[in-house]
Order: structure tokens, then C-alpha cells, then sequence
């Protein structure tokens, strides 16, 4: 499906996140004659993609961006937020939606920065995102018809699943599962390795059955329709070397807890960078 866009689109931010979003929406056929970048030092994969499809970027170009935008999608840093943010203020027009990506940024925040009644949905992806395979979250605000709904899951879509929750202060538990959650799984894969290692595997070898198992474990998690509790018991034979395994990961103080704790860490941080 070609994703056709109302208006000027100006993506504020093209590093991996804004980037990967900008690479999907060309894949998906959206004319770069809409798209406008706002960044003054993207990678150079996405500098040369900018290049090669005519799009129009500040710096340096210093009057690319349009008098108005009908989307304009803030993949920054939450730190400088305001600083972007405020040079923009003039694009927002009655119509105009703004998409935010910024982690802990609230959308009263962002509404304190805008013109009043201004569309504004905050969404938080992850780096799948680059592979099409992201996981991503949004809230939107009362100003957001149903319209402007569908045309921010079809941005978000392009690189991978959307949902939506009516609650935006479950936003900061979805940064913490899915948002943080690959940092956790690549930890899972460096830890596996150095178990393997521990027990006299090669480095090399070590690390190619971890980076195997957990990909090819994370895929078949992709495609079963089981849930995951029973995917765990079908490898799970009893008295056998998983159940083994399982008996000490699945202890008290185990696994479950400590993934507990470091989503409660994470959640907690999302809401200080909120302040």
C-alpha cells in the first residue's frame, strides 16, 4: 500500500530512529516532494538517501522547510526537545499534526509549547525499527481526529506493529518493556555466551550459538500463535537439562524478579525525564 501523506511532512531528527522511519516511507512510496528533513548532521547512509531523492534538508538549505506542515514527526532526543521544538512553532497550522518519538516527553509538555488545540500523539518505537520490525505504543491527545489516527499508524507501521493505549501514563511502562526491551534480550545473548564460554566453549563458537539461539528462538516467538509460557514448556522435558536450567533461572529472586526490578527502574526514569 503506497502511503500517501495530506500535506508537508518535516521528520525533525534523522539518526537511527528518524532515519529508519524516513528509509520506510520512501520504501512505502511517499513522494519526497512532501518530505522535508530537519538535522543538521544525519549518518551518511541517510544524508546520501536525502541526496538521491531530492529531499529538502535544514541546514543547510535554510528556507527548505514549507510555511505550513500537516505532520511533523520530533524524532530527538528528549533533552533538546525544547530547544528544536521552539523554531517549528511557526509550521503548526490548525491542521497540522505533531508525532512525537521522544522518550518521557509528555504530550502536556509538548501542548505547553504549541499553539493551543494542536493535534499531538506520543509514540515510543524501538530499534527493530531498522529491520521493519519495531514495536510501537502511542497516546494521542483530545485534538487528534480520526483522521490524523490512522495517518500516524500508517507512518508508524512502515516499520513494523502499532497499538494504541487511551492512558498516556501507561507510556512509561511501555519505554520500559518494549522501548528499553532489546537492550535486554542483547544482554540476554552476550550473558548466554559468557556462560558458554564458562563451560569451555570457544569464544567464537560461544558467541554464534547465542546470537543463533536467540534470534531463531525470538523468530519461532514471532510466528507461533502459542503463547509464550507454552513455548517454554514444549522444549522443556521433565528432569531434563532445560528444566535443569529453568529450576535455578525461575528460583525466587530469579529471573522474573530481576526483569521486575529493571522494568520498575526503567518506568521510573521515563517519569523523571518527564519533569
Amino acid at each position: 500500500m503506497v502511503l500517501e501523506l495530506p500535506g508537508p511532512l518535516v521528520l525533525v531528527g534523522a539518526g537511527k530512529m528518524g532515519g529508519a522511519l524516513l528509509e520506510c516511507w520512501l520504501a512505502r512510496g511517499a513522494a519526497p516532494s512532501q518530505l522535508f528533513v530537519e538535522d543538521p548532521a544525519p549518518a551518511a547512509h541517510i544524508d546520501e538517501l536525502i541526496k538521491r531523492h531530492r529531499i529538502k534538508r535544514t541546514p543547510p538549505e535554510t528556507t527548505a522547510l514549507p510555511a505550513r506542515a500537516s505532520v511533523i514527526v520530533l524524532a530527538v532526543k528528549p533533552q533538546i526537545m525544547d530547544t528544536v521544538l521552539g523554531p517549528l512553532v511557526g509550521l503548526v497550522g490548525p491542521a497540522t499534526l505533531v508525532l512525537s518519538i521522544a522518550a518521557g516527553r509528555t504530550i502536556a509538555g509538548l501542548e505547553s509549547r504549541l499553539p493551543a488545540g494542536t493535534a499531538v500523539v506520543r509514540a515510543m518505537p524501538n530499534t527493530p525499527a531498522s529491520i521493519g520490525r519495531a514495536m510501537t505504543v502511542c497516546a494521542a491527545n483530545a485534538c487528534v481526529t480520526a483522521e490524523q489516527r490512522i495517518l500516524c499508524g500508517e507512518l508508524l507501521s512502515a516499520v513494523g506493529e502499532v497499538e494504541w493505549v487511551a492512558d498516556e501514563a501507561l507510556m512509561d511502562a511501555v519505554t520500559a518493556v518494549s522501548g528499553s526491551g532489546p537492550a535486554y534480550v542483547f544482554l540476554l545473548a552476550e550473558c548466554l555466551a559468557e556462560a558458554g564460554r564458562a563451560q569451555g566453549l570457544d569464544a567464537a563458537l560461544a558467541d554464534r550459538l547465542a546470537r543463533a539461539t536467540v534470534s531463531g528462538a525470538g523468530e519461532l516467538l514471532h510466528r507461533s500463535q502459542l503463547e509464550s509460557r507454552l513455548l517454554r514448556e514444549n522444549v522443556t522435558s521433565p528432569g531434563g537439562t532445560t528444566a535443569a536450567a529453568l529450576a535455578v533461572l525461575m528460583r525466587e529472586g530469579g529471573l522474573q524478579s530481576l526483569l521486575t526490578e529493571a522494568v520498575a527502574a526503567a518506568t521510573g526514569r521515563s517519569r523523571e525525564l518527564a519533569k
